[in-house]
């Protein structure tokens, strides 16, 4: 909490700002659907007092019954506008299944542009939820393990996009709403699911095939969980999950699956190549937190997530803030949940326990939002595509060091921080980069020595067959190609090498 009484001492200025107020920069909210159980005033009440302007709230669709719309929606989306809060409608199936039948996307998208007539005021619209999660989205997988989600989510995304501009063209079409993570792995015991970087690609295949000229979705929902409950939030995933510190991992595999196509990508730092690019919805995000003794006779049940204290979830939720309102890119960042839920198998990462009783998170939020105003408080982050593998690395090895005539060991490390096929190669030193380049594309001319393989997001031996070269002067040199867009490529050559005396 030191950190946090330090800005206040920095930005104690903004502190005459009324929560709430307007401000040009990122905003904030909760993702909780309780102000619709209960009465919403003291609900929304409790997010002005925070600072908050958001509240992103589900709606299911039911085929057993496709054109019903809550009837307690009306009143309540009123008492919301009445406090000045913005809601979001997360939009998706009450089954994991319902959505994968013949007709159901179009069945979808109409109920989703009967909610935007029945209820004008709502602007922003998220299309389904965490579809890469087989929790929300069945089938995953088809029986050869090839991968089904995304394709079968793409003419969701497309129809409820057409059907809710075509109520009102200022609507805001939100995305996936993409878990963090994923394992990819058909054959798995539990939880067959696609991380968010395959999923993309897969999505960005099935629109490419769709032939659609038109874009997807104007934001893309996302939801940036840690890794483990207790990682602060600038630990991140390994390839090819993101979270919070891995938006620009993000950005590239939206770039690589729609670029150039009408689907606008994320605004690159000195570029402007959309009048609107694409923004992030950071809808979900959220620590769980242990209760302490004083509070525990309020909930029920056996807790099945390692957790982190009071104090520190309060840490990390400010932490988010300031982390998040450097990135040009994020439009919202929206905390799950405002009040913990009783049942400990369920979540309790909220602002406030159960009995309503606020958490030291609820004071850090606040004074943060209030310091800041969504502005950031430190370097913007950058971020411009790449049309190389990210982040190549190779290790020669002792390449002074005279090698025998025969060798079963030529070889050294090479690595990429995502995944990429390679050929990798030896040529007499002085072959210029451009012949090497085509030998390592075509195969012609050929290496005299090589091998092709994958570098899983992380470092391999390259080695080559043990074979006999003359005595000379060599290089080795790999061609790496990025698994989700072969298009990006990079080079590396090594110093020469000498064999034999």
């Amino acid at each position: 909490m030191k950190r946090i009484l330090g800005l206040i001492g920095l930005f104690c200025v903004a502190l005459a700002l009324p929560a709430g107020a307007a401000r040009a920069g990122l905003s904030f909210g909760i993702s909780e659907d309780r102000a619709r159980a209960e009465a919403p005033g003291p609900f929304f009440t409790e997010m002005n007092d925070l600072g908050l302007t958001q509240n992103r709230a589900a709606l299911e669709w039911d085929p057993a019954n496709p054109d019903a719309i809550p009837g307690d929606v009306g009143s309540w989306l009123q008492i919301a506008q009445d406090h000045g809060i913005r809601v979001v409608l997360s939009l998706s199936a009450k089954d994991a299944r319902d959505l994968s039948a013949a007709g159901r996307p179009a069945q979808f998208a109409a109920w989703a542009a009967h909610i935007a007539q029945t209820f004008p005021q709502v602007k922003d619209f998220v299309i389904g939820n965490e579809p890469n999660q087989p929790y929300f989205w069945l089938p995953q997988f088809d029986e050869a393990g090839r991968p089904l989600s995304a394709a079968a989510y793409e003419p969701v995304l497309a129809e409820s996009y057409d059907a809710l501009k075509a109520v009102d063209s200022t609507i805001n079409v939100i995305g996936i709403g993409l878990s963090p993570r994923g394992n990819d792995n058909p054959s798995a015991r539990s939880n067959k699911s696609r991380s968010p970087i395959r999923f993309l690609h897969d999505l960005g295949v099935a629109y490419r095939a769709s032939g659609r000229a038109k874009p997807l979705m104007d934001e893309l929902g996302y939801h940036p969980y840690p890794a483990k409950n207790t990682d602060a939030p600038s630990v991140g995933y390994t390839w090819p999950n993101a979270g919070l510190p891995n938006l620009d991992r993000l950005k590239q595999s939206v770039w690589d699956a729609f670029n150039g196509t009408a689907q606008p990508t994320f605004a690159e730092t000195g570029s402007q190549t959309f009048a609107q690019p694409l923004k992030l919805e950071l809808d979900e995000i959220g620590w769980q937190v242990a209760i302490p003794p004083a509070y525990a006779g309020l909930y029920f049940g056996t807790e099945t997530y390692p957790t982190v204290d009071d104090a520190t979830q309060a840490e990390y939720y400010a932490d988010s803030i300031l982390m998040a309102e450097c990135d040009p890119s994020v439009s919202s960042l929206s905390f799950f949940l405002l009040r913990d839920e009783p049942d400990l198998t369920r979540w309790q990462s909220g602002l406030e326990y159960v009995n309503g009783d606020g958490r030291p998170s609820y004071t850090a939020v606040k004074q943060t939002i209030a310091q800041t105003q969504g502005n950031c408080q430190s370097a913007p982050v950058t971020w411009r595509h790449t049309s190389q593998v990210v982040l190549p690395t190779v290790s020669w090895g002792n390449l002074t060091h005279i090698r025998p005539l025969r060798s079963t060991n030529w070889s050294f490390v090479g690595g990429a921080r995502e995944q990429a096929t390679f050929r990798a190669g030896i040529f007499k030193a002085g072959t210029s980069r451009r012949t090497i380049a085509r030998a390592l594309t075509s195969g012609r001319p050929r290496p005299l020595l090589s091998v092709t393989g994958v570098i899983k997001a992380r470092n391999r031996v390259v080695q080559f067959p043990g074979r006999r070269l003359k005595r000379g002067r060599y290089v080795f040199a790999i061609l790496m190609r990025a698994s989700m867009n072969p298009v990006r490529s990079t080079q590396l050559v090594s110093r020469p090498f000498r064999v034999g005396r």
